[in-house]
């Protein structure tokens, strides 16, 4: 046997093991842990043959073709995409072949050209393409269609190819099917309370730092599900604390709840029928250079929290139980109990779709974001 052969033996190998255990995982036969610590071992004996041919094929094979992130959750899809063209910017260290597309500005010509470029280091390609499924704008003419024409011939060629959308994306296309098929996809939906604070714990850990649990609490409220916002201000609170745990105090002395506030009184002035009130306070903030979808994203998440708290005290939930079930801070749970009572769970659902819509009417160009906020209010 060549070592040629042996090399690729050897790989074949490790790829066979890697993907079995994936199956395991998938299927609960072993536990995260478990998986971890195969894949490390399988990894270390890999390192230690000291071979770039190896490394370069084990990252190809486990790698795959096609790669489809997507969800609401742009922060950690980004973090993801970065994830992956760090590793193939490892082994390959002249990142002349790490392409990017934007099918809003290219179209699928320029993408198909891009994979037929014979690279001079014979290097595997990296092509990231965004704006695939895009609302906004959409893609250029004929991209879904001619990408679903190729799709299983992109199975037989060397390069990586990524579809990155940093938002939802409609299912019902055919492409989105055929990806979920032949792509290695991952969806980033918004985390979950109990998630969001193990996340919150990762991310101190980055700075060497730590937080308590009501500080984590208060943080959450704060800022809500935005992880963008979320890790400026965790960044801002490690800084600040480089010793010791960041308590809610520190939370309630550096990061900025007023707009929150703000947003809890229009909601209050709306449910009093009192709506040029509520109109003179959002305008207050976009004097202020406040962003209109930021504003939209405020108003969502409070009256998110009203229907979660409205829809548990509807079941006879008491405040504790409210707090507990919901996964909300218990001030957040208090100051929302008695407003929610002023609203009907019928009028809080209606209400959260028209937020929807207009966030939709927003993001699509569809309506001036200002005019869209006033006619949101002039609704409720």
């Amino acid at each position: 046997m060549s070592s040629q052969d042996f090399l690729s033996f050897f790989v074949l190998i490790i790829t066979q093991k890697i993907e079995n255990k994936e199956s395991e995982l998938k299927d609960c036969i072993i536990t995260k842990k478990c998986f971890n610590q195969t894949i490390q071992s399988y990894l270390g004996v890999l390192k230690h043959c000291n071979s770039y041919k190896i490394k370069e094929n084990v990252f190809n094979k486990f790698l795959g073709m096609i790669i489809f992130l997507y969800g609401e959750d742009s922060y950690r899809s980004k973090e993801k995409l970065n994830e992956i063209i760090g590793h193939y910017k490892k082994v390959h260290k002249s990142g002349l072949n790490l392409i990017f597309i934007d099918a809003i500005e290219k179209t699928f010509n320029d993408f198909f050209d891009s994979l037929k470029i014979v690279s001079m280091f014979a290097e595997k390609k990296l092509v990231v393409v965004k704006n695939v499924f895009s609302a906004k704008g959409g893609p250029a003419p004929g991209w879904q269609e001619e990408f679903l024409k190729e799709v299983n011939n992109f199975k037989n060629i060397k390069d990586i190819i990524v579809i990155y959308e940093n938002d939802k994306v409609d299912e019902r296309p055919k492409l989105f099917k055929q990806l979920k098929t032949h792509a290695k996809c991952q969806e980033f939906n918004l985390l979950q309370p109990a998630m969001l604070k193990k996340w919150i714990d990762k991310e101190f850990e980055k700075y060497g730092s730590k937080i308590d649990l009501p500080a984590k609490d208060l943080l959450s409220a704060y800022t809500g599900d935005d992880l963008w916002k979320m890790a400026n201000e965790i960044k801002k609170l490690a800084n600040y604390k480089r010793e010791g745990i960041v308590k809610k105090e520190d939370v309630e002395l550096h990061i900025r709840p007023k707009i929150e506030n703000d947003i809890f009184k229009t909601i209050d002035a709306i449910s009093q029928k009192n709506k040029g009130q509520a109109v003179g306070l959002l305008h207050k903030h976009l004097d202020n250079g406040d962003a209109p979808l930021y504003m939209l994203s405020m108003i969502a998440y409070q009256f998110k929290n009203l229907l979660i708290i409205k829809e548990l005290a509807e079941k006879e939930a008491g405040y504790q139980a409210i707090v507990k079930k919901s996964g909300l801070h218990p001030f957040v749970v208090q100051k929302n109990y008695y407003l929610c009572q002023r609203f009907t769970s019928s009028q809080l659902k209606k209400i959260y779709q028209k937020i929807f819509q207009a966030d939709s009417d927003i993001k699509t160009g569809k309506i001036d974001p200002e005019l869209a906020l006033d006619m949101l209010v002039a609704e409720i």
